[in-house]
């Protein structure tokens, strides 16, 4: 079926784009943004509004189906894409990739998208991988809707994927909100949680004594709202700053990381980028010989792959390195939904956890995007997404798996039925 025409709409994403780079060298907060001159490229202030372009596909049957281009939250550092600011990419759409969308004939996704995913500019160079990602989101609605039939669905027809019949576990992240958020995620019964936000290292605190504080009190919070049989895995992303407090002393990171499962325990731990080294190959050795050591000592934290991750290629690099017990698939990072879905099979097919994850800074499209993903491929937990209120993300990814997963419940019905 042939697209017939293409839309693009100019939106906003569900937070912030942070100068990462800006806040690690002491951007002070002020209120909700942050004082101080931004440091990485493309960005006017530290702080600043998240955007969005919707791509929308207008099919010969009449339907639409509907993408959004959106970049991570800290853009623009260790390897990413610029930050994704839409009055400068609208042109390009409109000038350089609708002429290409306009009279394709969609029948696969996956030709559909190694082709999109795979256009370059009047340089030679690949687009940017929000251009990238909402095109490819919206190619794979489009399938759907030509087949009436899920993206899940979709996906495990042309992957060989198994769909999985039951919920894929959700994590959430608090922010800065660490408390308040992390209550309502208790009262939710989120799978996994918090992240915590610590991304300085006054918030990690000296020997991680603000971490270490922290977790305690969540352990005893879930056991005070949590009901009896709920025991969440504790995930805190520390963008780094253990290797900043520690010196980069990666033994004396294992060996806090040791005690602080011992004082979370009964409750799996898990630490996302425990170290920045710096470059991809030091944050690969590192990471490698972290999760070794931690193993070594009898622990079962697992090290949780995120800066220096960016795209599939990156992604089989950390996992073929076995670079900790786990990658974040950072969707909005790889550029192609295609990517994504292989990225995550490449990971579980090597023993590798695979966290599908993204950004704060996606919208409710994309969101649900990444829900048919989840629920085609089986990753060990999908990161609740847009916006960092907990509740917004959280009602817009579980509600969507729950109506999926009784859709294909129905249809599983249907078609043992028509077997028998």
């Amino acid at each position: 079926m042939r697209i017939k025409d293409v839309l693009f709409v100019k939106g906003s994403s569900g937070f912030y784009f942070d100068d990462q780079k800006a806040i690690k060298q002491g951007a002070v907060l002020d209120g909700f943004t942050y004082k101080g001159e931004p440091l990485t490229p493309g960005f006017n202030r530290v702080r600043q509004g998240g955007e969005a372009v919707s791509i929308m596909l207008f099919l010969e049957n009449g339907e639409i189906a509907t993408g959004d281009c959106v970049a991570v939250q800290y853009s623009g550092v260790d390897g990413r894409d610029p930050v994704f600011l839409a009055d400068n990419f609208l042109k390009v759409l409109e000038l350089e990739i609708k002429p290409k969308l306009v009279g394709y004939n969609l029948v696969h996704f996956k030709d559909a998208a190694r082709y999109f995913d795979n256009l370059t500019d009047k340089q030679g160079r690949r687009y940017h991988t929000a251009l990238r990602y909402g095109l490819t989101q919206a190619l794979l609605d489009a399938v759907a809707k030509i087949n009436r039939t899920t993206m899940a669905e979709v996906i495990a027809e042309e992957y060989g994927s198994e769909i999985t019949f039951n919920p894929v576990p959700l994590f959430a992240q608090s922010g800065d909100d660490r408390y308040t958020n992390a209550d309502k995620m208790i009262l939710k019964r989120v799978d996994v949680l918090p992240h915590g936000l610590f991304n300085h290292p006054a918030k990690t605190g000296e020997q991680g004594k603000h971490l270490t504080d922290y977790a305690l009190w969540l352990k005893e919070r879930v056991k005070k709202l949590g009901d009896p049989d709920y025991l969440p895995v504790f995930h805190f992303d520390v963008y780094g700053t253990l290797g900043t407090v520690f010196n980069d002393n990666l033994d004396q990171v294992a060996e806090y990381l040791v005690r602080l499962e011992e004082l979370v325990s009964p409750h799996l731990l898990r630490v996302e980028g425990p170290v920045d080294l710096g470059s991809k190959e030091r944050q690969i050795e590192g990471l490698k010989y972290l999760q070794e050591k931690l193993y070594a000592l009898g622990s079962k934290v697992v090290i949780v792959a995120d800066e220096w991750c960016n795209n599939l290629a990156d992604i089989k690099e950390f996992v073929d390195a076995q670079a900790g017990g786990m990658v974040q698939i950072k969707s909005p990072d790889l550029g192609g939904v295609n990517d994504i879905i292989e990225a995550v099979l490449y990971a579980k097919e090597k023993g590798i956890g695979a966290y599908l994850g993204g950004s704060c800074n996606e919208t409710d499209v994309s969101a649900k995007v990444t829900v048919h993903i989840g629920l085609a491929t089986g990753p060990a937990q999908l990161l609740v997404k847009p916006g960092m209120g907990v509740d917004e993300g959280l009602a817009i990814m579980r509600n969507e798996m729950q109506r999926t997963l009784a859709v294909l419940q129905k249809n599983k019905a249907i078609i043992k039925k028509k077997v028998s």
